[in-house]
């Protein structure tokens, strides 16, 4: 086998027997490494179990693959389904799977790009992850997401009882030491979601520049099972929802996420030149369209998020939330997008904590929104100011504040419509937004019983940046 050169993908076909009947080049080869022959007995370990864990339980299978063909590793993206009549292959592979195998890197690549793969294999487990959470640097949950409808107890749980060890809210296969373990003990690491069904794979990547000592952890829960559709449908929206929203949040929003998770992942995989040398233009086409496809999965969520605080009755909790804590990590959250722009996130230090009286999960996702607006918004090279303060009465702010071009009094009057774009000019590149963030921001604040404005300034004709102010309801001794 030539293990210097990239191969962007390799088929092949196995029977009922999982017997390999058929594969390209670069398969058929990896077979015979490992002592096979073609048609055969499928040879390779890693490969043969995919292949009978799809058969036996009927199910597509996705994710990142391996194997050892005697002297080097070979690595890539595999894909498994069953055959069906329909399915190309003839007779012989009825009851069998066909196998794709997507930018296959021999271990000579790898040695050369140890990073890359393990950048490309993070990549991969971010785009088919179905739940994801942020975590600190105790691994204890600071907010969760989920499209998956078998999830939706667990971020109940997280919603009811917030600020707890991630491992205190599922079922650890084979792992009885008391937690939270170290992360690499736990990365890799199988699960049990409640209300799920399915088992989960358990991905922790560190943030931050030091792996050893992180400032935190990305959560990645994963499965190769299909979620029933009747369990997807007895966890979709109310039919109180309205009518527009249900369709797109239940229905559209379920359906399109993995198709743009796979075009992001493959798109940064071929700008990063992971599947073999590209020309610069086509490496930037990549770029694009990875960016595009980031777009589209932000309008997702901001879709989902649209038919929660627009359903009748939407309500959230209340609880004590310090907002200097709140507005910490998400700078923290958002450091890195900030760090790329040579942006710094001053927030205002307090001789006492300022609690307001609110939903914690609900008050970071508004606070990551403008300070990302921020960040996006401000000149390369500049700051962004976080104020919290206490004003007369029962009121708690948080005020945001950056040096970009600043908002009009006719374009604050607007800038919390719905679909509403006008806005500023982005110096990030990020104008580009389903214009929901604001509407859906503000929707949350006055759920909570507090507000979001913008205050426009201006110096003689010139805007100079812009304040947004959160105010919530300040929480009492009781």
């Amino acid at each position: 086998m030539n293990r210097q050169q990239s191969i962007v993908a390799a088929h092949g076909l196995t029977d009922e027997h999982d017997r390999l009947i058929r594969a390209d080049e670069p398969l058929a080869e990896l077979q015979e490494a490992c002592g096979g022959s073609l048609p055969g007995a499928l040879a390779v370990p890693e490969l043969l179990e995919l292949v009978q864990q799809c058969r036996k339980l009927g199910l597509r299978i996705a994710r990142e693959f391996s194997a050892f063909d005697g002297q080097d590793t070979v690595a890539g993206f595999v894909r498994i389904h069953p055959v069906d009549e329909g399915d190309e292959g003839g007779a012989d592979a009825l009851g069998g799977c066909a196998i794709l195998i997507e930018n296959w890197q021999s271990a000579g690549q790898a040695n050369g790009n140890s990073l890359q793969g393990i950048e490309w294999l993070d990549a991969s487990d971010r785009a088919s992850a179905e739940i994801t959470a942020r975590l600190d640097a105790r691994q204890k949950l600071q907010f969760i997401t989920s499209v998956s409808a078998d999830a939706q107890a667990l971020v109940k749980a997280v919603e009811l009882a917030p600020g707890k060890a991630w491992s205190e809210y599922v079922e650890l296969a084979g792992i009885t030491h008391e937690q939270p373990l170290h992360w690499r003990l736990l990365d890799g690491a199988r699960a049990r979601v409640p209300g799920s069904d399915r088992i989960w794979r358990v991905r922790l990547l560190p943030v931050g520049p030091a792996s050893s000592a992180p400032r935190g952890f990305e959560l990645l829960l994963i499965t190769d099972q299909l979620l029933d559709e009747d369990a997807a449908d007895g966890g979709g929206a109310e039919d109180t929802a309205p009518e527009h929203s249900r369709l797109i949040g239940s229905a559209l929003t379920p359906v399109l996420r993995q198709p743009i998770a796979r075009i992001i992942a493959n798109a940064e995989t071929v700008h990063a030149r992971l599947a073999g040398p590209l020309r610069d233009e086509y490496s930037e086409y990549a770029a694009n369209i990875a960016a595009a496809g980031h777009h589209l999965s932000g309008m997702l969520d901001d879709l989902a998020d649209l038919e929660v605080v627009e359903a009748p009755g939407f309500t959230t909790t209340k609880e004590r939330v310090d907002l200097v804590d709140v507005a910490t990590r998400s700078a923290g959250i958002l450091g890195v997008r900030a760090q790329s722009r040579d942006i710094t996130v001053n927030i205002e230090e307090l001789a006492e904590p300022i609690f307001a009286n609110a939903e914690f999960r609900r008050v970071l996702q508004i606070l990551i929104n403008l300070i990302g607006n921020a960040i996006a918004y401000s000149p390369t090279g500049s700051d962004v100011y976080v104020k919290v303060s206490q004003e007369t009465g029962d009121r708690a702010t948080v005020t945001i504040s950056d040096q970009g071009p600043g908002v009009s009094q006719d374009q604050a009057a607007k800038i919390f419509d719905k679909f509403e774009r006008l806005g500023r000019d982005s110096d990030g590149g990020n104008d580009t937004g389903s214009g929901l963030g604001l509407f859906i921001s503000r929707k949350l604040a006055l759920a909570m019983g507090g507000n979001l404005e913008v205050l426009p300034s201006r110096s003689g004709d010139q805007l100079i940046g812009a304040e947004f102010k959160l105010s919530l309801p300040l929480h009492t001794a009781t």
